[in-house]
C-alpha cells in the first residue's frame, strides 16, 4: 500500500507552533514511508478564508522545507460535496432540520434540567412534508444532519449505546460510543459546508491512508467512520497525537501570535530548531537539535509517540536553536552572513558560532571585529605593555598563546587577572568567543589601538 497523508490548515490565520508539530509529523511519516504528502487547504469558511492567508500557509511550510507533493483546496470541489450530500440525502443519512440557534438552546437546557443528555433529539425527523412546507414558507432555511447509526429497529428515533472502535497509531484501542452525540451538523442554512463531510469527501477521493492529527479530532473519528462506511469506503487509519501544553501544563492558546511560524521567524528561529523540537516532543526520543529533516525522518516514528501532553517551553526552543548554530557548518550559512553584511568567511563564522543564540547576533561580533569600538580599559598600564608585546605578524590561530605566555612571564599576572582586561580592551565586552578565534580576525593594527584606549 501506498502511504497517502494531508496536511488540512484552514486559511483563517497563519500556521502555529501546534500546526507545525501536526504538518511535521505528517510530513515526516510519508518520507518514512515513501508515501505521498498533501497540502489541502480548507478553505470553505468564505467569510474568513482569504488568499492572502493561503499563500502565508504556503511560505510558512516552505520556509520549514515541508514541500508538499500535490495541492487540493475545498473551495474549487464544491461540486463534488453537492453530489455527495444529494446520495447521502437519497439515502435518508442526511435529513434537513428547522430550529434556531436560540430554540436548539432552550431545549439544551430542559434537556439538561431533566437530567437528560443534552443531545439532539431528532425532532425534524418526525416532521410531515406539510410541516416543512410551512417551515420554509416561513421563511426558514434547513440545515442538515447526518443520522448516526445508532438506532435499533423497534425505536429508529432513539439512540442507543454503538461503539466505534479503532486502534489508534499512537493511542491504541479506541473506543467512541456515538449513541451519546448529537447527529453532527454538516450543511449550514447557507449552503456552505462543515469540515466533517468535506474532510471525508476529500480523504476517499485523495486516497488518503493515514490520518495523523492532533487528539481533539478523537471524538470526531468516530463519527467520521460511520460517514466513510456510509459512503462505502474503507476507513484510513488514524492516528491522534498529543497536543502541545504550555511549560506550566495549560493548553497553548491559538491567539498567541508570538508562536506562529511568521512571528517565531521573525524572531531569529531556525526552521529546523522548531521542527526538532515539535517533533520530539512528547516522543521517546531526546529532544534534540538536528540539523536536516532527513536526521528526524529516521528518529521519528509516530506510533511511539506518548499519549502525554506535549511541553512547549519557549526557553527550551531558545536553547535548541543555539545548540543548532553552534554546530552548523559554514556552507549552510554562508549565503545568509553575506546578507548580513558578513563577509569573515569560515574563520569567522567557527569563531563565533558556540557563542550565538539567534544567527543575527553574528552581526554584533562582526562589528567587534571589524568596526571601531570603545575599548574598556581596566588597567592601563598593563594594557599599554600588552600593546607593545604583540607579536610580528601575521598572525594565527596560535598568536593568542604565544602573546599571553610573553605576557605573563613579563607581568607576573595570571588567571582573569591576565585574560580578563585583555577581553575588555579588545571587544569592549565581558564574555564572547574564544580570544584566540578573535584575534586575528581583529588584527595587529586595530588590537594595539585598542590596547592603547583609542577607538578603533
Amino acid at each position: 500500500m501506498t502511504v497517502t497523508v494531508r496536511f488540512a490548515p484552514s486559511p483563517t490565520g497563519r500556521l502555529h507552533i501546534g500546526n507545525v508539530r501536526t504538518a511535521v509529523l505528517n510530513w515526516l511519516f510519508a518520507r518514512r514511508h515513501g508515501g505521498t504528502f498533501i497540502l489541502r487547504l480548507d478553505d470553505t469558511d468564505i467569510q474568513r478564508s482569504t488568499e492572502e492567508l493561503s499563500q502565508g500557509i504556503r511560505e510558512d511550510l516552505e520556509w520549514l522545507g515541508l514541500t508538499w507533493d500535490r495541492e487540493e483546496r475545498q473551495s474549487a470541489r464544491t461540486a463534488r460535496y453537492d453530489e455527495v450530500a444529494e446520495k447521502l440525502k437519497r439515502a435518508g443519512r442526511l435529513y434537513p432540520c428547522y430550529e434556531t440557534a436560540e430554540e436548539l438552546e432552550r431545549r439544551r437546557k430542559r434537556q439538561l434540567a431533566r437530567g437528560l443528555p443534552p443531545i439532539y433529539d431528532r425532532a425534524a425527523l418526525k416532521l410531515t412534508d406539510e410541516e416543512r412546507r410551512k417551515l420554509e414558507a416561513e421563511g426558514r432555511r434547513p440545515y442538515w444532519r447526518f443520522r448516526l447509526a445508532n438506532t435499533e429497529p423497534s425505536d429508529p428515533l432513539k439512540p442507543q449505546p454503538t461503539l466505534v472502535t479503532w486502534v489508534d497509531l499512537v493511542r491504541r484501542d479506541q473506543t467512541v460510543d456515538v449513541g451519546s452525540l448529537s447527529d453532527p451538523v454538516m450543511i449550514r442554512t447557507d449552503g456552505t459546508y462543515l469540515y466533517t463531510l468535506t474532510s471525508v469527501i476529500d480523504d476517499i477521493d485523495f486516497g488518503v491512508t493515514h490520518v495523523i492529527r492532533g487528539e481533539d479530532h478523537v471524538t470526531n473519528t468516530g463519527v467520521q467512520i460511520q460517514l466513510f462506511e456510509a459512503l462505502g469506503a474503507e476507513p484510513p487509519a488514524f492516528g491522534h497525537h498529543s497536543l502541545l501544553v504550555g511549560a506550566d501544563g495549560q493548553a497553548l492558546s491559538k491567539r498567541l501570535g508570538h508562536l506562529s511560524v511568521a512571528a517565531l521567524r521573525e524572531a531569529g528561529f531556525e526552521p529546523m530548531a522548531i521542527l526538532s523540537l515539535a517533533a520530539l516532543l512528547g516522543t521517546s526520543e531526546a529532544v534534540e537539535a538536528h540539523q536536516s529533516l532527513d536526521e528526524l525522518v529516521q528518529l521519528v516514528d509516530v506510533e511511539r509517540v506518548s499519549r502525554a501532553p506535549a511541553r512547549f517551553d519557549e526557553a527550551e526552543l531558545r536553547a535548541i536553536n543555539a545548540r543548532l548554530l553552534h554546530e552548523m557548518p559554514y556552507e549552510k550559512v554562508k549565503d545568509r552572513l553575506e546578507e548580513l553584511g558578513i563577509t569573515g568567511g569560515e574563520p569567522f563564522w567557527l569563531a563565533v558560532r558556540g557563542n550565538l543564540t539567534r544567527l543575527a547576533d553574528a552581526v554584533e561580533w562582526w562589528a567587534v571585529v571589524s568596526q571601531p569600538i570603545t575599548p574598556v580599559i581596566e588597567d592601563e598600564e598593563f594594557c599599554r605593555r600588552a600593546a607593545e608585546l604583540l607579536p610580528a605578524p601575521p598572525w594565527d590561530e596560535g598568536t593568542w598563546s604565544v602573546w599571553t605566555k610573553a605576557l605573563q612571564t613579563d607581568t607576573g599576572r595570571k588567571g582573569r587577572a591576565l585574560f580578563h582586561p585583555l577581553r575588555l580592551a579588545l571587544t569592549g565586552r565581558e564574555q564572547g568567543p574564544e580570544l584566540k578565534s578573535l584575534l586575528p580576525l581583529i588584527g595587529p593594527e586595530r588590537a594595539a589601538s585598542r590596547l592603547r584606549g583609542e577607538v578603533a
